[in-house]
Formats: structure tokens, C-alpha cells, sequence
């Protein structure tokens, strides 16, 4: 198979200095360097914040590794800080206005103290009712995370859209698109953002399901869909490149708490969690042969993560595409092994560790190694990978100090491309809640521990995409979402009636980096409330 010579890929590509490598086949002088830290400065950090599981040597220096991307890992730290830091202002400031809530003109200065620390304006109904009776600060809590979203996505959403040249990547391996469904859990949010460390553009779909227990149906319908636009359309590529379409699952585990912050969906038991996807992979494979006779056309693929310090592990495929969970190359085992290599005896070394893999054990016996496409991806998301080791270990020590479920909110419905944030925003793909009580189930368990427990409600961000393209889609999808929340209501009315649950809907259009359209829950006659922008 040559995907080189594919119409238009000339006029994609960048100049080599302009791109940015995703860290297979880099030249040696561009890897990133970093000076190695003297004596006294690895001495003025506390030594237990240097601990890091990969990487231990030099009696606790700070590791620094040859393929690891310093720059990249700045700019990914301070959008975190950013966009975390943000929610994080929400409860000092309401705590700030309940403190002067009976003073005079408490309205006016309740929300100077919102647009100072906040970004916009509360709602001026419940700050002029806070004379009669208490400050509903429920109601004001739920109010300032799900308008946050909206701030933050309207700063976030250019920024988000790379001109890496991804797809000649996935061409280049063989796949002209790419499919991903990892666990709902918020510590898979940053997944492809941070942990694999791909262009938020890149991947065609990643909905994310409890447990990474994707809809087989839905994902072979998506299927369909893909390959009739290159039968129709030859986007990106037309049928005669042989290219394959990738399906991806990702399960994940705690490696210091693995019985009780593993996946939720799963009892924390990693093995059944990984056994779990895998199954789904098989069954998406096997229906697509059953069903058109093609199942050659379609490679699978399983990743684990440790959500303790974002290391993966991928499950390399034999020559036959088949999957065995004993077969498996971890990115911490690399790191540990790499970190004082050259670049390009590490380089070596990954593609070693791929290839031997498919001798180790497992229960399918291996026919041989996966052909070069696959092996070039993997190496590639191994190498990014470490990246990200070095990103945790850098920042937080040997882990993350939030090890269990930290999430400011429930996203309802397609997600946002703006939100790829670790442990920001539990994630619930549905069409109806019946469809999707499960998964909902459990976010609204997880957040009884974070949120209720304390009174504090939870915000629950409904958003669905349209396409313009389609006429009546965008009025549909305005009426699918106040169909979800008035389920949502009804499947948990008590917590909704004691304020326990605070539900916003918003809509935008599948057209990458588009706006944010805010729906009016009180609108009549299919009046909604657009773009909403605040100060």
C-alpha cells in the first residue's frame, strides 16, 4: 500500500521547520535537550516530589528524557492551570458575595465581585430575592460552572485547532480514520490532548462510555458512514489507497489504589476492565464481517491507562489483528529503561519492545508481528507517551495528588472539543437517558461523593452538535436537548427538587471550532438564546 502519492497530500503538508514531530523518525537535532540539573538545584526541591516510578536514579535527580517534549509540556501545563484554575475561583468568589449578601446595594456589588473574579454576570432574579429569604447559593454554584463552560470554551476553541498535518499521519500507517471510545471517568478527559498526545483534530469520533462498554450498533452505523463519504467522496482517501478504518478502546487503573480507584464501572478490577473493551473490539470487528463482509478492512486496538501517572499500555495485535491482554508494551517500563539513552537508541528500543511483544505470552497464540503501519503508530503513541510521564512526574511528583475522581461537572450528550482537561468533566455520551441511564448512573454516584455530600449541586452540562448542512437539524437538536433534560428531571426528581441538580443546554455546529450556542429552557415556540457571550 503507497498513501504518498494521494491526491492533495503536497498541498497539506508544512514546511519541515513549521511542523511539529510527533516523535518517530525526528532527526536528532530537533529532539527537544535539556541541561541536566545541578547538585544544588535537584537539592532545593523536596526529594519526595522527584520520586517517579519511571525513572528513580542519580539518588532522585529530576529525570529528563531524550524524546520527551519540554516546550509542548509548558504550553499543555499552563492551559491546565488555566482552565482549572478558573473553576477553581468559583467557590471563593460566591463565598465572597453569601459574606455581603444583606449589606446595602448587595446586588451591584455581588456582581462587580462575578465580573472581577468570574468573567460574567449572575442571574440578577436570584441576587434580588436574597432580601426576602437566603442567598440560594445552590442554585448560584450550578449557575457558575456551567457559564464558566461557556467562558472558557469561547477562549480555548482557536487555540485548539492544530495545523499539524494529522491526517497524512494516519495515512502514512495505513488508516484513513481513526475512532476512539475510552471509560466515561473524568481522568481519561485529557485522553488525546495530554496522554497520546495527538491533535485534538485528528481523531474522527471519541465518545467515551462507562467502562469504555461502547455501542457496538452506533459505532458500526458510524462505520457506514465513513466509508460511503470515501465511496462518494473519496475523502480522505479514496477506496484504492487500501487503507483501514482503526477502532480504539481504552480502559484504565490506579496502580497505587488498584481495588478502589480503578474504573468505577468495572468493581477497580483492571483485568475485567480490560477484558471488557477487548470484547466490544472483537464484537465491532465481527459485526462489520458479518455484516458486509469486510472485517479485514477494520484494525483494532487496546490502550490502558494508569490514571495515577497517565502511563499507557498497549496491547500490540498480531499479524492477524488479534488482541491477547498478556501482550502488551508499557510506556513507564520505556521510560525507565530509555531515560539515559541517546534519541536514537531509544527510538530502537521502542520498536524492539513492539516487535518482541508478540513473543510473550497470552492466551490467542501470536501468528507474528502487526504490519508496519500498526507498529509505527504504536511506536508513535509510546513515544508521546513519555511526554506525558515526564509531564506528571515534573509537575506532581511520582503522581497525580488527585488520585480519584475530582470532575466540576457532568457533560451530557456529544462533549466539548474545548474541555480536554484530566478530571474536569465526567463524560455521558447518550442519545436518550433511557439509552444512557447506566453511565449516568454512575456520574451522578461519583458526584454525590464530590458534590453532595457537601450541599453542593450537580452541574450537569447538556450539549449537542447539528449539522447546518441538514435542513431542521439545528431545531432538532434544540428539542433532543430539552427532551434529555427534562428526563434527566425526572429520573432524579428528588435531587432536582431539594436544587441538588442544575442542568444548562447548549448546542453548536459540527463544523470544527464553531460556536457555542446557549438554549433557553424557558423559551417558548422554539425561541432560543444565541451565542451568549459574557464580560
Amino acid at each position: 500500500m503507497n498513501t504518498r502519492n494521494r491526491p492533495g497530500r503536497e498541498a497539506a503538508a508544512r514546511p519541515a521547520g513549521d511542523r511539529v514531530p510527533y516523535g518517530l523518525g525526528t532527526p536528532a537535532g530537533v529532539l527537544q535537550t535539556r541541561r541536566r540539573p545541578t547538585p544544588n538545584e535537584s537539592a532545593a526541591q523536596p526529594l519526595e516530589r522527584l520520586l517517579n516510578p519511571a525513572c528513580a536514579v542519580d539518588g532522585g535527580r529530576p529525570c529528563r528524557h531524550p524524546l520527551a517534549n519540554a516546550i509542548e509540556n509548558a504550553e499543555l501545563l499552563a492551559f491546565e492551570k488555566m482552565v482549572k484554575g478558573k473553576f477553581a475561583n468559583i467557590v471563593p468568589a460566591l463565598k465572597r458575595i453569601a459574606s455581603q449578601q444583606y449589606s446595602e446595594g448587595f446586588a451591584d456589588r455581588a456582581q462587580k465581585i462575578a465580573r472581577d473574579e468570574l468573567g460574567f454576570d449572575l442571574p440578577l432574579s436570584i441576587l434580588e430575592d436574597a432580601w426576602i429569604a437566603k442567598l440560594d447559593m445552590r442554585a448560584l454554584y450550578g449557575v457558575c460552572v456551567l457559564r464558566m463552560i461557556r467562558v472558557i470554551a469561547d477562549q480555548t476553541r482557536t487555540s485548539l485547532q492544530s495545523g499539524v498535518d494529522s491526517t497524512s499521519f494516519f495515512l502514512d500507517c495505513g488508516y484513513h480514520a481513526v475512532d476512539i471510545s475510552p471509560c466515561s471517568d473524568g481522568r481519561l478527559k485529557g485522553l488525546v490532548r495530554y496522554i497520546l498526545r495527538l491533535p485534538s483534530s485528528s481523531v474522527r469520533s471519541r465518545k467515551a462510555y462507562a467502562g469504555a462498554m461502547f455501542d457496538v450498533e452506533a459505532n458500526v452505523k458510524r462505520w457506514v458512514e465513513t466509508e460511503l463519504e470515501r465511496y462518494r467522496e473519496s475523502r480522505p482517501v479514496s477506496v484504492e489507497a487500501g487503507t483501514r478504518y482503526l477502532k480504539i478502546a481504552v480502559y484504565h487503573w490506579s496502580s497505587s489504589h488498584p481495588d478502589t480507584e480503578g474504573c468505577l464501572a468495572h468493581n477497580s478490577v483492571e483485568r475485567r476492565a480490560a477484558d471488557a473493551a477487548l470484547a466490544r473490539l472483537r464484537e465491532f470487528r465481527q459485526a462489520i464481517e458479518n455484516s458486509f463482509f469486510c472485517g479485514a478492512s477494520v484494525d483494532t486496538l487496546l490502550i490502558g491507562v494508569d490514571t495515577d501517572t497517565d502511563a499507557i499500555k498497549v496491547h500490540v495485535p498480531d499479524a492477524q489483528g488479534e488482541i491477547s491482554l498478556d501482550r502488551w508494551v508499557s510506556s513507564l517500563d520505556l521510560y525507565q529503561q530509555t531515560v539515559d539513552a541517546s534519541a536514537n537508541a531509544a527510538l530502537v528500543k521502542v520498536y524492539e519492545a513492539i516487535n518482541d511483544s508478540v513473543d510473550g505470552a497470552g492466551e490467542v497464540r501470536s501468528t507474528g508481528v502487526s504490519h508496519e503501519g500498526m507498529r509505527r503508530l504504536i511506536a508513535t503513541l509510546l513515544i508521546n507517551n513519555l511526554s506525558q510521564v515526564e509531564y506528571v512526574c515534573g509537575q506532581w511528583g511520582d503522581r497525580y495528588p488527585d488520585i480519584g475522581h475530582n470532575e466540576r461537572f457532568i457533560s451530557v450528550g456529544d462533549g466539548f472539543d474545548e474541555f480536554q482537561v484530566r478530571n474536569l468533566a465526567y463524560f455521558v455520551y447518550l442519545h436518550t437517558v433511557e439509552e444512557g441511564a447506566a453511565d449516568l448512573d454512575i456520574g451522578v454516584s461519583v458526584f454525590k461523593q464530590l458534590n453532595i455530600r457537601h450541599g453542593l449541586p450537580i452541574p450537569v452540562a447538556i450539549h449537542y452538535r447539528y449539522d447546518r448542512r441538514v435542513p431542521g437539524s439545528r431545531e432538532r437538536t434544540v428539542e433532543r436537548c430539552r427532551r434529555v433534560k427534562a428526563a434527566i428531571e425526572a429520573r432524579y426528581s428528588e435531587l432536582c427538587k431539594a436544587g441538588l441538580i442544575v442542568c444548562a443546554m447548549t448546542i453548536q455546529d459540527r463544523l470544527w471550532g464553531s460556536e457555542i450556542e446557549a438554549v433557553d429552557s424557558d423559551a417558548q415556540g422554539g425561541h432560543m438564546a444565541l451565542g451568549l457571550r459574557e464580560v
